[in-house]
């Protein structure tokens, strides 16, 4: 499949205190919170949704093409991405700002403090897909991923406007849209791709019923944390895949951009629904056993034990043929 990811490209300042920051905050004072964290360490990785999505992809074998807008200082990041896979032809360069940055601290409950500067990011308004799928001779499926909301907003109406199969996954940008962006971002979509908060939210904003969301999409996936994932489809009742066995938590950041990367190659090789969240639950999984978002290898024989003793013998046979070795 000739699958495009919209989105993010960041560069991550990871960061950990040794605390909780429940233990700091006052509730009858968070009107005027005024905190400061001292930390443990400071690790620079590469990241955004997009490049974590496609790098993910690129691990199991696919060639992604990536569509966001960076800055000059992209060079060496492209390089990486393109040693790991990802096509990057597509990619804005703008001539004025700096790659975004996502300045994270992590707690030892797993809780996270974060910001995110936009920088180049918010030319990624300025990208259309018509021309990508002119150079690739079609698109089979466009991820519109967190990004700057009126590039989300534009690809996903470029994607009805040009029949191009989508998903939507409006992440942490679902703060920044109001119900009638939400419902104009995943209005026709294959998928949607939420948590269980960002679910709640969404349907808040967007006044939609379970049922009313698969009359706009057609498959809803929603992440549940260490309760797994659910599917809900127009036929059927919504069903559950449980997470991987076994998985150490070392950094949570970038899990949902794995599983999302995990799902869609399955979906690639053929594979169902089910059989596509499991292996997205296990790459979630190498992504939370490593600090930083692309710091995994994926090895086929290890990858395969995995998804043996968490999902079945079956499970491992229908996966093997489609990882390099």
């Amino acid at each position: 499949m000739k699958i495009a990811v919209t989105g993010s490209i960041a560069t991550d300042h990871l960061m950990s205190f040794p605390g909780r920051f429940a233990d700091q905050l006052i509730a009858d004072q968070l009107h005027k919170v005024s905190l400061s964290f001292l930390v443990d360490d400071l690790v620079l990785r590469r990241g955004g949704v997009a490049a974590n999505i496609a790098f993910g992809m690129g691990q199991l074998g696919l060639s992604p093409i990536l569509l966001g807008a960076v800055g000059a200082d992209f060079a060496d990041y492209r390089s990486w991405l393109e040693r790991h896979g990802v096509d990057c032809d597509s990619v804005h360069v703008s001539e004025v700002a700096h790659t975004a940055r996502f300045v994270c601290t992590t707690d030892t409950d797993m809780c996270q403090i974060a910001s995110f500067y936009a920088g180049a990011m918010s030319e990624a308004r300025n990208i259309e897909l018509t021309p990508v799928a002119d150079r690739l001779g079609g698109l089979d499926l466009v991820l519109v991923s967190a990004n700057d909301p009126e590039a989300m907003l534009r690809h996903s109406a470029e994607c009805r406007d040009r029949g191009y199969a989508f998903v939507a996954d409006p992440s942490q940008q679902l703060a920044r849209m109001d119900g009638a962006d939400v419902v104009a971002l995943i209005d026709g979509a294959e998928y949607l791709m939420t948590n269980d908060y960002e679910k709640s939210l969404l349907q808040s904003k967007a006044g939609l019923t379970d049922a009313q969301l698969l009359e706009r999409v057609k498959v809803r996936v929603t992440t549940l944390g260490k309760d797994g994932v659910e599917i809900a489809t127009r036929a059927g009742e919504p069903f559950r895949v449980p997470i991987v066995r076994d998985a150490r938590a070392v950094d949570p950041t970038g899990v949902g951009d794995g599983f999302r990367a995990g799902f869609f190659a399955a979906l690639s090789w053929g594979l169902g629904l089910e059989r596509a969240a499991q292996v997205g639950s296990l790459l979630a999984a190498l992504v939370l056993e490593t600090v930083g978002t692309q710091e995994y290898d994926v090895r086929r024989d290890v990858f395969v034990k995995r998804l043996a003793d968490s999902y079945g013998d079956d499970a491992a046979e229908d996966v093997r043929p489609h990882l390099v070795p």
